[in-house]
């Protein structure tokens, strides 16, 4: 699986401003409503529900929330840049400023998985990392996420 199948430049935004975790996953609630024709109330209470059972917070500034969605009929996926980090809850207790958020349909097995896997492989390479948080452009953005399929001329460092 491709991230490029699944997260659409449209759905990228950076420069964005969140005073706290909820706020965060708010924005990221009305970016995917706009763009995959959703509700955001629905969206963004899926995404607390799942906050609820664990913080998304995978580490090193990043932040990896999901939910199953009814109206989906694939994955999609949403990526946002915060200006100013956010307290996640993250494993190593550093707060957030990279958010990519997935978005499965109800039935989804294990497609939602490997997406998972795969946005978390991507983002434990600090060199992209850095280089995401870099990006002038959601093109920028979405070049770095997608090239060469995934596995990308980005080597993998240690965080």
């Amino acid at each position: 699986m491709q991230i490029g199948e699944f997260l659409d430049r449209g759905a990228i935004s950076l420069r964005v401003s969140a005073a706290s975790k909820r706020q965060a996953l708010k924005v990221v609630a009305d970016i995917a409503a706009r763009n995959l024709k959703l509700d955001a109330g629905e969206v963004l209470e899926a995404l607390i529900e799942r906050e609820q059972a664990g913080s998304t917070g995978v580490g090193y500034g990043v932040a990896v929330p999901h939910a199953r969605l009814e109206g989906l009929d694939r994955m999609r996926g949403v990526f946002v840049r915060l200006e100013q980090p956010v307290a996640f809850d993250s494993v190593d207790d550093k707060p957030v400023d990279l958010i990519f958020a997935l978005f499965a349909p109800k039935d989804a097995g294990a497609e939602h998985l490997r997406a998972l896997a795969r946005v978390s492989r991507l983002l434990r390479q600090a060199n992209l990392r850095e280089q995401l948080r870099q990006a002038g452009t959601a093109d920028a953005i979405h070049a770095l996420l997608v090239q060469d399929n995934g596995h990308s001329s980005v080597r993998p460092t240690a965080a």
